[in-house]
Formats: C-alpha cells, sequence, structure tokens
C-alpha cells in the first residue's frame, strides 16, 4: 500500500481564521521511499491491476497465444521486439485504465457525466490500443507465417 501520511494544508495568506472546512479534507503527500519500497508499491500496483481487471484475462491470453505463434515461426529479434512492445503497451494502457476507474470510484459513488465521459475516454483508448497492436501482430504473423511456404 501506498506510504501516505496527512498534513495540514498550509495557511494560504488571504484565508481569514475560520473553523475546519469539512468539504476540505486534509492533504495527503507522499514520504520519501527507498528504491526498493518504490518498486514494492510498482508490483503492489501491477497485482491490485490484475486482480481488479477481468479483461487482463483476455489480453495475457492473446499475448500468449502471439508468443506461441512467434515460437513456432522462429521469428527474427526485430519481429520479437515489435510483438513485446506492442503486449507492453496493451497492457501498460491497461493498467492505466484501471488506475483512471479507481480515481473515478474514489471521487464519487454518484453519477458524474464527467467522469462518464473520461472512462469511457479511457477505455476507448485501450480499444485503440489493442486495436493496433492486433493490427501490427497480424502483418508480422502473417509474414511470418507465409515465408513458411
Amino acid at each position: 500500500m501506498q506510504n501516505l501520511e496527512p498534513v495540514i494544508a498550509p495557511h494560504h495568506p488571504m484565508q481569514t481564521e475560520e473553523e475546519p472546512n469539512p468539504s476540505r479534507p486534509e492533504k495527503f503527500v507522499r514520504t520519501p521511499r527507498t528504491w526498493k519500497r518504490k518498486f514494492q508499491d510498482a508490483f503492489e500496483g501491477l497485482r491490485q491491476s490484475v486482480q481488479q481487471q477481468s479483461s487482463y484475462k483476455v489480453h495475457f491470453s492473446a499475448a500468449f497465444l502471439v508468443i506461441a505463434t512467434g515460437f513456432l515461426l522462429n521469428l527474427d529479434s526485430i519481429r520479437w521486439a515489435l510483438l513485446i512492445l506492442c503486449i507492453i503497451v496493451v497492457l501498460a494502457g491497461e493498467m492505466l485504465n484501471t488506475s483512471i476507474e479507481t480515481l473515478a470510484k474514489a471521487i464519487t459513488d454518484q453519477y458524474d457525466e464527467n467522469i462518464a465521459k473520461a472512462l469511457n475516454i479511457s477505455s476507448g483508448a485501450i480499444l485503440v490500443l489493442s486495436l493496433g497492436a492486433a493490427a501490427i501482430g497480424l502483418v508480422i504473423l502473417t509474414k511470418a507465417f507465409l515465408r513458411l511456404f
């Protein structure tokens, strides 16, 4: 979990002294972390993302099929690099989408048109990344398959 400690927001010189406003929550700042802690947090984020999104099953299945096909077709290093890059971009994009969804849930549990638009745009970005990766994979694997004949 993240290392967050509450801190009171600094007093603005133009503010008058008033009672604390419950609609203004305390500010959270991340305490300095070691490199070890940064990697632990990153792996925790990866675990949370995979657990939270069922679409990872689809992405991992597609990645497995692409990798298995790549081995069967004996791809060269450039083609491997492109396929791996496509897989990584889609998985990282899915993680960003998951983080946006998580933030949206933290902001409100009520319907909000702007949040709905942001979630739709984020999902659309994953669709574009996935279709682009599939197109690149199709070109690479089809060409490699045709070379067999």
